[in-house]
C-alpha cells in the first residue's frame, strides 16, 4: 500500500507544533462489475452469477441488520448496527426521537486482520 505524509495539528493542543502522519493513497475504486469479473476468473461461476450474488448480498444485509441481527461473513468479519441517543433522566421519558444517529459497525475477522498485517508499505510523494 502506498502512503503519503500529511501534517496535522492535535485538536486538543492546537497551539503545539503540527506533526507528520502517514495517510493511505487511494488507488481508485473497484465496483461490483470489476469485483465480479475478478471472482469469476477464480471459480466455475460466470461473471453474471457472481454479480447476482453480490447484488443479493447487498440487498439482504440491510434487511437483517434492521431486524436486529449481526451479519457474520466468516473470514471477512461481522457487521452490526450501533445507535447514539440523547440520555433521559427516567426510562419513561425516552422516545425514538432521542435516537440521533445510527451507524454500521464492521469488525474484521482475525483472518482478515492477519491478511492486512502482511501488507507492505511504500512512501509516495503524491
Amino acid at each position: 500500500m502506498k502512503y503519503r505524509l500529511i501534517q496535522k495539528a492535535n485538536p486538543l493542543e492546537p497551539e503545539k507544533t503540527r506533526k507528520w502522519y502517514a495517510s493511505p493513497v487511494k488507488a481508485g475504486t473497484i465496483n461490483n462489475y470489476q469485483l465480479s469479473k475478478s471472482i469469476s476468473s477464480k471459480s466455475a461461476l460466470t461473471r453474471g452469477n457472481v454479480m447476482n450474488v453480490i447484488e443479493n448480498l447487498v440487498d439482504e444485509i440491510p434487511r437483517y441488520l434492521t431486524e436486529g441481527y449481526s451479519v457474520n461473513l466468516n473470514n471477512f468479519g461481522t457487521l452490526r448496527l450501533s445507535l447514539s441517543s440523547e440520555g433521559v433522566s427516567e426510562p419513561q421519558k425516552f422516545t425514538a426521537e432521542n435516537i440521533k444517529n445510527m451507524r454500521v459497525v464492521f469488525t474484521p475477522s482475525p483472518e482478515f486482520k492477519d491478511s492486512l498485517q502482511k501488507m507492505q508499505f511504500e512512501k509516495t510523494d503524491m
